[in-house]
């Protein structure tokens, strides 16, 4: 059959719909310019973590470039559903064998053309074990995985992919998967220039892309901005509207509010602490607060002697139940913030909040102590032990949150709990990836595409790219795999929800409370949109 975007893709995009419609702010999904066209828009950002490469590209400030200067075979629009961009078609009779039509004619920014084995080369270069790319877990679907992927593999290309001919491959994944076109919008699977595999390294530093814009020259100032310009080439759904979207590397967000207020910078995707009581009277008009699909937790990585074995998982539930979430979100974040109940998000379809063992999601300091001795008793804590929480505190509120909730830590279980500050987000990043914790550290995530799995798969499977704590079930990754071999939606969210309640017996990971973005933009461009993701919909700004 052809694949249907009115099965589970739009399915999805009604839930996330609703779930905004019912927030202010943000204006219905358009792409009719209403201002001028020609000036640019500045952005805030975070230093990317790495070279800007689709498959080594796992967080935020990579991300927000990578989704401008690339496209891949689906985009998604504001409320989620998805688009086709260099997609002519995708097409299966059984949801393990794809055969994928490219739009003719179409070319990255330097000219050179965007064929079937555009893809299929960089998916290869981001699944190859010798590649070390973050993003490498996304190809796991593809039969030939785990032969190209093992440590020391001499084999690079998978199995399961074939070119057929310019415009177009074929996919063979391992097991039907009929959710695998809806992940296809994602940064890992953006296709590749024939330039970029010479150097890896040195294409991440000044990338080719084929999206809406294209790195200027001598574009990316590291720690200082990075600079885009439209890309001439591109005749996507997401053409620029405006003359180029510079970003403003921040490591203070109130010296990024600030700079709105002082209409010095056009966009702001996070409203620090000190800004949430009066953004919406100081930005009367100019604001927006939605749910979108992401979340925040803190990460107590396997690795860690005192999380392991029959102790550690105590420790994990005693930490949970130690602090109060809706203390912190009110007192911090002005409610604009809602406790978690799970691992997810609520503006997804198949979201449960009353998933069994979910408790230990709820402030209770009797029961958290109670569980800590019981810890003590078999395996006792370091005397000098301090938990310490590692974080980035250029981020929004990540310091005021963080310290307060190891005081209560503290109080409650009768130990030394302190923030451990770093200075930018890279920083912070750099030290997970390099498993150099001695303590928690903060962690969110934000969809790559709308789906429980997201939220599940990348975080918590094994070996998985954004599996920050070492984590590893075989239960959790055969209930998974169950999930996305399942033939209806609905079938394959209860497995995923059953996947939830192995997680809330190890505790990989401490889920803290559902994202909102606050968002606010200056007195220089037009209305702004926010997308499913939080993200602002920066093709489309246009300055007044």
């Amino acid at each position: 059959m052809r694949f249907s975007r009115t099965s589970k893709a739009l399915g999805l995009a009604a839930v996330v719909a609703m779930s905004l419609s019912a927030c202010g702010g943000g204006t219905d999904s358009g792409n009719t310019a209403t201002g001028d066209t020609t000036k640019v828009i500045t952005a805030n950002n975070t230093e990317p973590e790495n070279g800007l490469l689709p498959a080594n590209t796992n967080e935020v400030g990579g991300g927000k470039v990578m989704d401008l200067i690339f496209t891949g075979l689906v985009s998604y629009d504001v409320t989620g559903r998805t688009v086709n961009e260099l997609a002519e078609s995708i097409e299966t009779e059984d949801s393990q064998n794809y055969t994928i039509k490219i739009k003719s004619g179409q070319t990255f920014s330097d000219g050179s053309p965007i064929t079937g084995k555009s893809f299929v080369d960089a998916w290869n270069f981001g699944a190859a074990a010798k590649n070390k790319q973050l993003n490498s877990y996304f190809f796991e679907s593809i039969k030939g995985y785990d032969t190209v992927s093992a440590e020391g593999a001499t084999v690079d290309t998978m199995e399961g992919l074939k070119v057929v001919d310019d415009t177009t491959f074929t996919v063979e994944l391992a097991q039907a998967e009929s959710d695998f076109p809806l992940r296809l919008g994602y940064t890992a699977f953006y296709p590749l220039p024939e330039s970029a595999f010479a150097d890896p390294a040195a294409f991440g530093q000044n990338p080719v892309g084929n999206g809406p814009y294209k790195l200027a020259e001598g574009g990316w100032k590291h720690d200082v901005s990075i600079e885009l310009v439209p890309n001439d080439k591109y005749n996507g759904p997401r053409k620029a509207q405006n003359g180029g979207v510079t970003f403003t590397i921040f490591t203070s967000l109130d010296a990024a509010y600030t700079s709105v207020q002082a209409d010095t910078l056009d966009v702001l995707k996070d409203v620090p602490p000190s800004g949430l009581q009066n953004f919406t009277t100081d930005f009367e008009g100019r604001n927006v607060n939605q749910p979108y699909a992401g979340n925040a937790n803190m990460t107590i990585p396997s690795y860690l002697p005192e999380f392991q074995g029959e102790a550690g998982t105590m420790r994990r539930q005693a930490i949970s139940m130690a602090f109060d979430r809706q203390q912190i979100i009110d007192k911090i974040f002005y409610g604009t913030k809602t406790v978690a109940t799970e691992f997810t998000s609520p503006v997804l379809d198949g979201f449960n909040k009353a998933i069994p063992g979910n408790e230990v999601l709820k402030f209770d300091a009797a029961k958290a102590k109670e569980l800590w001795a019981k810890a003590d008793a078999i395996s006792p804590w370091p005397a000098d032990k301090v938990f310490t929480v590692t974080s980035n505190i250029d981020g929004p509120g990540n310091k005021e949150y963080i310290t307060a909730m190891a005081n209560q830590i503290s109080t409650n279980l009768g130990i030394k709990a302190e923030l451990n500050p770093v200075t930018s987000f890279k920083e912070m990043r750099a030290m997970v990836n390099k498993k150099e914790l001695t303590g928690a550290s903060r962690a969110g995530w934000q969809a790559d595409y709308p789906s429980l799995y997201n939220f599940l798969g990348p975080l918590f499977g094994t070996g998985a790219g954004s599996n920050d704590g070492n984590y590893s079930n075989p239960a959790f990754d055969a209930k998974l795999k169950a999930g996305l071999a399942a033939t209806s939606v609905d079938e394959g969210n209860k497995l995923f929800n059953e996947a939830q309640e192995i997680l809330f017996k190890d505790m990989p990971a401490v889920p803290l409370w559902y994202q909102a973005v606050q968002g606010v933009w200056s007195n220089n461009v037009n209305t702004v949109q926010f997308g499913w993701d939080g993200q602002p919909l920066l093709y489309a700004v246009t300055a007044k």
